[in-house]
């Protein structure tokens, strides 16, 4: 396994890009330790139907990236309580806004 791995700034700029580029719209909502800050990616469309996305360990030893909450239409107010709290258990996580149809090409290639 090849523990090498972007700073977390680095790999969150290149995926704004890319979103950008593919005329959707990405920002981060919260900004984690520069190098080495795990990333949080809300997928979402249009505003609708959000996602959180985290990397999480394999059984090979990878870390890949896996759909862990999904925003409830009817409360969408426990989506963002998650959220929140997330940064509250780890302030240095970054988040990101994945707002693009089928943002999941851009998750698959982080």
């Amino acid at each position: 396994m090849d523990d090498a791995r972007l700073p977390a700034h680095v790999e969150v700029a290149g995926l704004i890009r890319a979103v950008q580029a593919a005329g959707g719209f990405a920002t981060v909502l919260h900004k984690g330790e520069r190098d080495a800050g795990a990333i949080c990616l809300i997928a979402t469309h249009k505003g609708h139907n959000s996602t959180l996305w985290e990397r999480m360990p394999q059984l090979d030893g990878s870390r890949k990236f896996v759909a862990t909450k999904h925003q409830d239409t009817e409360n969408k107010g426990y989506f963002d309580e998650y959220l929140a709290r997330r940064v509250r258990q780890d302030p240095d996580t970054w988040q990101i806004e994945l707002d693009i149809e089928n943002p999941e090409r851009f998750i698959a290639s982080c």
